[in-house]
C-alpha cells in the first residue's frame, strides 16, 4: 500500500483548499478509504471516510457541513474540498484506510490563519 497526500497550504480563515490522495492499493474500488488529520499537540484524527462505491461513511461533526471527501476509482485517487477553513483545521493531512490504516507516510500540512 502506497499512499501520496497533496494540496495542503497556507490559507486564511474562510478559504478553501482541496487535497489529493493517490493511492496504490489493491482492489482500490473495494477499499473504504479515510483523510485522517494530525494537529499538534493532539491525537491523529479520523476526519471523513468513504466506501468503495462513494457513500459517505463518516464526517466528524468538526468539518460537517464544509469538508467534503470524494473519490474516483478509475483514477485511484482520494479527495477532501475542505471550504470555510478554520484556524483550528490546521493539521498535517493523511489519506488511508478507513479500517485497519497502513504506514502514515507525511502526509500534506494545511495552516490556516486567522
Amino acid at each position: 500500500v502506497q499512499l501520496q497526500a497533496s494540496g495542503g497550504g497556507s490559507v486564511q480563515a474562510g478559504g478553501s483548499l482541496r487535497l489529493s490522495c493517490a493511492a496504490s492499493v489493491r482492489a482500490f474500488s473495494i477499499i473504504a478509504m479515510g483523510w485522517y488529520r494530525q494537529a499538534p499537540g493532539k491525537q491523529r484524527e479520523l476526519v471523513a471516510g468513504i466506501t468503495g462505491n462513494g457513500d459517505i461513511i463518516y464526517i466528524d461533526d468538526s468539518v460537517m457541513g464544509r469538508f467534503t471527501i470524494s473519490r474516483d476509482n478509475a483514477e485511484k485517487m482520494v479527495y477532501l474540498q475542505m471550504n470555510r477553513l478554520k484556524p483550528e483545521d490546521t493539521a498535517v493531512y493523511y489519506c488511508n484506510l478507513y479500517v485497519q490504516p497502513r504506514d502514515w507516510g507525511q502526509g500534506t500540512q494545511v495552516t490556516v490563519s486567522s
